[in-house]
């Protein structure tokens, strides 16, 4: 490590201990909070196309995009299904603001076309269900496998934002349920904890099985059951109904059956914003057991502009709590941390039971994942499975 890297190193143990005392262990548990995130009216901007009134019917997705990026790599999904019609996308290209005179501070870029597959274990499927000019800007601030209330692991991620934001199709398919009552099992049961809620069944599976999107909390639903839907078609708006208490968006990804227990970590399947990776990781124990609930902190290092909000932000992950959770047959991951602009990172693992934190050095890259493993004890412990060796800067 060089002298750079050194003083990089000081003085950031010195703001991981100023911010453990400030931010402890609750920065996660948003789901509790009340968000209160500036969002832009995109009423207007709401894709308007009108909906496909064809049966719904499985189909192939188009050629991955990546593949037109690469000379030595060109993976493709598993011929499962057709053709579907051409997406909107949930994330226009504005190259202005509406409103000049507005500050856009959750702002993100637009994500990389979908399917998007940097490498031949990745299936970033899904376009973000929330436009660019209304998301936060560094991670969502509820993750994959936190607890919250009487101990129930989330199996989604929370997108917080104001109500009435437009909650978008994150693919084609087909609405399968649209109202109250699909954690309890029934309609219109009115103490559902999911509140207003909407499932699509989309028409492109992974591996011979069915995808499923769930989006909760919704002030108001636009869409009734059975209606086919394509990509960035407007579905609901935000709200805080069911069990929450600040307006969010409650977003899953299920595969193979529409179910709490089937859910999937959505950061390892909404594709990622141009220009930004995603941390992925194992958190273990000595003896190689996942070690549950352990917070990791990202911070950028190198010269910044202090101009970037996101140059001098300071990252949080926590491990899954491993009940009713499915980790990705690839990764076996229990930790991921999306959305992070592309660059060098100190990442630090402090182990309060022990007194002791753990720091690496890793680089995340454009467009892709970047794993990590760690045993409690050893440290870092190896990079297995490997990140694949894929290095360019993917275009949109």
């Amino acid at each position: 490590m060089d002298r750079s890297q050194s003083d990089n190193l000081y003085h950031f143990r010195y703001r991981i201990l100023v911010s453990l005392t400030i931010a402890g262990l609750g920065l996660l548990n948003a789901c509790a909070m009340n968000f209160e995130f500036s969002g832009t009216d995109l009423s207007s901007l709401t894709p308007t196309a009108n909906v496909p009134t064809s049966s719904f019917t499985p189909s192939d997705p188009a050629e991955t995009q990546v593949s037109l990026n690469l000379s030595t790599l060109t993976p493709t999904i598993e011929q499962e299904i057709s053709s579907t019609p051409e997406p909107i996308p949930s994330t226009p290209d504005f190259s202005d603001p509406p409103d000049p005179q507005k500050s856009f501070t959750a702002w993100r870029p637009p994500v990389y076309p979908v399917p998007w597959i940097p490498s031949p274990q990745d299936h970033f499927y899904f376009n973000n269900p929330i436009a660019a000019f209304d998301i936060e800007s560094a991670f969502s601030t509820y993750g994959y496998g936190d607890v919250f209330f009487e101990d129930v692991v989330h199996t989604g991620i929370d997108i917080p934002g104001d109500i009435g934001t437009p909650i978008l199709a994150a693919g084609d398919g087909k609405i399968i349920y649209a109202g109250l009552g699909i954690y309890r099992g029934g309609d219109d049961v009115h103490d559902d904890p999911y509140g207003k809620a909407v499932v699509i069944e989309h028409s492109f599976g992974y591996k011979g099985e069915p995808l499923f999107t769930l989006y909760a909390h919704m002030d108001e639903i636009l869409v009734e059951e059975g209606q086919v839907v394509i990509a960035g078609y407007q579905i609901g708006s935000m709200g805080k109904t069911g069990k929450t208490t600040g307006p969010h968006l409650h977003f899953e990804v299920r595969v193979g059956k529409n179910e709490y227990f089937s859910s999937r970590n959505p950061d390892l399947w909404i594709s990622p914003p141009q220009g930004w990776g995603i941390l992925v990781g194992q958190i273990l124990t000595y003896g190689g057991r996942l070690l549950e609930q352990q917070p990791v902190y990202l911070y950028r290092m190198g010269e910044t502009d202090p101009q970037d909000e996101s140059s001098d932000q300071l990252w949080i992950g926590k491990s899954y709590q491993n009940q009713a959770i499915n980790r990705d047959p690839y990764y076996l991951e229990n930790l991921s941390i999306a959305n992070i602009p592309a660059g060098t990172y100190m990442v630090s693992i402090p182990v309060t039971y022990i007194g002791y934190s753990y720091q690496d050095v890793i680089e995340i890259r454009p467009g892709q994942v970047t794993f990590i493993k760690f045993n409690l004890w050893r440290g870092f412990t190896g990079k297995a499975p490997p990140t694949p060796e894929v290095f360019f800067s993917p275009s949109p």
